[in-house]
């Protein structure tokens, strides 16, 4: 295949997925990994994508490696959001045990929580105050604060969590990959996020569309044996590899 020919399939890639790995268009192109970074590095220079590590992204596509405070989150994708936040409310039964993930979604499905005999956990600070301001028994687990996303970490936290037994976990994530699975940012934070699915009947990851096909720094669960809620599914790989609910086919869940 011709260099301009590669070129062109980069790109055509990354207008269907949003982020490409070198790998995968090594294989599927049939020529080196270094041929690709090549490719990759001249289209860079060219402004026509943006280089991560392992592949590039198209513009305007690099927020799995930004680091945003919350507010700046809060302020995303608001309306998806809240859409997938209150169906995962509606899931939630009497008697469970649940752990909210310090997300900005996870944390809007606070408003729609109805069920009082439901007790929840959260290494979120923000999510703690809001639970226990609408009268739900709540924990908080310990250790080390991250500012960022006001979530808390580290061996303690991770320790606290080894306690507990959930029924149900509503997770976070930066980025989804169908070979990389769920993905966030920072070592410390995907260590609890682990440790708290390795110890739920059922996890739950909330994600809008804009999260799939994206991949961050530390990968915390593949994607088997998750249910993913999203506002839309644009790539229907997903639906060989995991459960997905998504809600542009939910008549009921719909503004």
């Amino acid at each position: 295949m011709l260099q301009n020919e590669r070129q062109h399939k980069i790109l055509d890639e990354l207008e269907i997925r949003h982020a490409v790995k070198v790998n995968e268009l090594a294989r599927q192109m049939e020529t080196s990994e270094s041929t690709i970074r090549r490719d990759i590095n001249e289209l860079a220079q060219m402004g026509k994508l943006k280089k991560v590590f392992g592949g590039a992204v198209s513009l305007g596509r690099d927020d799995a490696f930004a680091v945003a405070d919350v507010a700046s989150r809060n302020r995303r994708n608001v309306e998806e959001k809240t859409q997938i936040a209150r169906y995962a409310a509606s899931l939630i039964e009497e008697n469970d045990f649940v752990y909210l993930d310090a997300g900005t979604t996870s944390g809007r499905m606070i408003d729609f929580l109805d069920r009082k005999n439901v007790t929840y956990v959260t290494n979120g600070i923000a999510h703690a105050c809001r639970l226990i301001e609408r009268g739900f028994s709540a924990y908080m687990i310990g250790g080390l604060l991250r500012p960022s996303s006001e979530a808390v970490i580290g061996e303690s936290a991770i320790e606290a969590v080894k306690r507990f037994n959930f029924t149900k976990c509503f997770m976070g994530a930066k980025g989804i990959d169908l070979e990389r699975g769920f993905t966030t940012l920072d070592v410390s934070e995907a260590a609890v996020k682990t440790a708290v699915m390795q110890k739920s009947g059922k996890a739950f990851v909330l994600a809008d569309h804009t999260k799939f096909n994206l991949i961050s720094s530390v990968t915390f669960a593949p994607l088997e044996n998750v249910c993913i809620i999203t506002d839309l599914l644009e790539d229907p790989r997903y639906r060989k590899r995991t459960e997905i609910r998504e809600m542009s086919n939910r008549r009921e869940d719909r503004f």
